[in-house]
């Protein structure tokens, strides 16, 4: 199976410091850019998360202190990774719900813009877990016949999910070769915000997907309860999520 592709697609894994999308940093990030005449580049990189990386998260995937302590930090690093997948779409494995939130929060603290919106997102977990419903190691004994070396290491992690996806494909003939539609098939919804604190709602309209004001438009609730945008801004929500609340309170304001 060769992917059908318009534009590159880059497989991507991330090793962080814990699973917090709002605190924790990542230590290790691999990708593998696939060209659509089926070339392929990969490249794994170290990260200084500038943290202590916590023993529970080094017994998951073995990266240190000592092992990262000379490695830059992103913010040296955050132009090459943006160049690298300029102009590309992304896929990763449980990647919507945190590398996807993760990365788009280490870009901000490190001021490089990048639009990650402007891509599209494959999902190749919910794909096998609408399919089949497992994990990565199962996904690949299932669809790849071959066991999950040195699993929780991002190179690792990055090449078997590019091979479960091709062999998603070849399985499933309701599945099409095409990132458009594979992208919208691995939504679990339309996300405003990357954390899915807001998200459209059949209209099309931005809507709160928690708390008090859940199911509520979010211009509505800005307007008759102006305080909640400041809560918001002044508690551990990802910076992503707060961004995008200010562009649409900034659009409302102008509307007026």
């Amino acid at each position: 199976m060769k992917l059908n592709l318009k534009n590159p697609l880059v497989f991507f894994d991330l090793e962080t410091t814990g699973t917090n999308i709002n605190a924790d940093r990542i230590v290790e990030i691999c990708y593998l850019k696939v060209y659509p005449n089926g070339n392929e580049e990969a490249k794994t990189m170290r990260i200084n998360p500038g943290m202590h990386i916590p023993e529970e998260a080094s017994a998951v995937h073995g990266i240190y202190d000592e092992d990262v302590k000379d490695c830059p930090t992103f913010k040296e690093v955050a132009r090459n990774i943006a160049r690298d997948i300029e102009g590309c779409d992304l896929a990763g494995f449980n990647s919507n719900r945190f590398d996807i939130p993760v990365l788009a929060e280490e870009f901000l603290r490190a001021g490089v813009d990048v639009d990650l919106g402007r891509h599209k997102f494959i999902d190749v977990q919910v794909i096998f877990h609408k399919m089949e419903q497992r994990t990565l190691s199962a996904a690949y004994k299932f669809y790849c016949g071959k066991n999950l070396e040195d699993a929780h290491t991002a190179e690792a992690d990055t090449r078997a999910t590019y091979e479960v996806l091709m062999a998603q494909l070849d399985r499933y003939p309701d599945l099409k070769n095409d990132v458009a539609f594979l992208s919208e098939y691995s939504s679990f919804n339309r996300n405003v915000d990357f954390a899915g604190r807001m998200v459209y709602n059949d209209a099309g309209v931005e809507v709160f997907n928690f708390g008090k004001y859940k199911g509520t438009p979010v211009a509505e609730v800005l307007k008759k309860d102006p305080g909640y945008y400041s809560w918001i801004l002044n508690s551990d929500f990802t910076l992503n999520t707060k961004a995008m609340l200010t562009k649409i309170r900034l659009r409302e304001l102008t509307q007026r």
